[in-house]
Formats: structure tokens, C-alpha cells, sequence
């Protein structure tokens, strides 16, 4: 029994050296990224997908780290309710607000505003610095500055 007690020890010591060396070999692992995030769809019910989106960028956040990131978000379309939602509070508010605490910058396209008609104060913490002239185009740019491109 005693030999099984040994045995078990040294297996959870390399375990956890396991995991220390894996956390801390992740920011070496992936080094440096710049990523653009395209939000384009509806959110669903209850802004399910929004949620989803905001969630894959805190876990690259989480496994890469934040000073090795430099992430942008750019929305357009029907993506821009994603922003009409958040205005109303909840989850969905918390995380972008969150990721906006952590260097992540979200770009909202003028043309998606002027065809919806909506207005820059019926958006949650969006800015003039924040409006581009068209999302698409704004991809296109970033990509060009060697952004990676992930669509969540």
C-alpha cells in the first residue's frame, strides 16, 4: 500500500509540472498575433452567438496572453445588434466591456449604421474613433497589415 502511495505522489508532482510547464509554454508557443474578429450575423436567441464570439476571444486572449495580442473586432451587417443588445445591459455588456478593459478594439461600420438607420448613441460604448467607413473594407485593410482573419 505504501509503494502505491509513492507512486501516486510522484505521479500527481509530474502532473502538476505538467501543467505549469504547458500554461507557461503557451505564450512562447504562439508568440506575437495580430487577429481581426468579423461579426457580421444575427445573435439569436437571446444573443447566443454573441456571447460565443466574445468567449473565443477572451479564451485566444487566455492562451496566448494579452501583450503578445493585438486583437480587433470589426462588425457590420446584422452583426451591429450585437451592440443594440449590450446597450440593454446583461452578459453580453459585461463581456465586451471586459475585453475592451483588455486592449481589444471593436470597429463598427458607418455604411451598416446609415442602411439601419441607427444612430452612434444606440450603440453600446461605441465612439467617432470607433466608426469605420465600411466594415468590409476594414477587413480587407487589416488583412493587408497582416491580420489574421477568424470568423467565430
Amino acid at each position: 500500500m505504501r509503494k502505491f502511495g509513492i507512486i501516486f505522489a510522484s505521479f500527481a508532482a509530474l502532473m502538476m509540472l505538467i501543467g505549469t510547464v504547458t500554461s507557461a509554454d503557451a505564450a512562447s508557443r504562439y508568440g506575437k498575433q495580430k487577429v481581426v474578429y468579423h461579426v457580421n450575423y444575427p445573435g439569436g436567441k437571446e444573443d447566443k452567438k454573441y456571447k460565443g464570439a466574445m468567449r473565443n476571444i477572451q479564451n485566444h486572449i487566455n492562451a496566448v496572453g494579452k501583450k503578445n495580442l493585438d486583437i480587433k473586432v470589426v462588425i457590420h451587417g446584422n452583426g451591429i445588434f450585437m451592440l443594440t443588445s449590450a446597450k440593454k445591459a446583461g452578459k453580453l455588456q459585461s463581456a465586451i466591456a471586459n475585453l475592451k478593459s483588455q486592449d481589444v478594439s471593436f470597429s463598427v461600420c458607418a455604411n451598416t449604421l446609415k442602411g439601419k438607420k441607427l444612430s452612434q448613441d444606440a450603440l453600446y460604448e461605441v465612439f467617432d474613433q470607433d466608426i469605420v467607413p465600411s466594415g468590409v473594407a476594414e477587413l480587407t485593410h487589416l488583412q493587408q497589415q497582416g491580420y489574421t482573419y477568424i470568423k467565430p
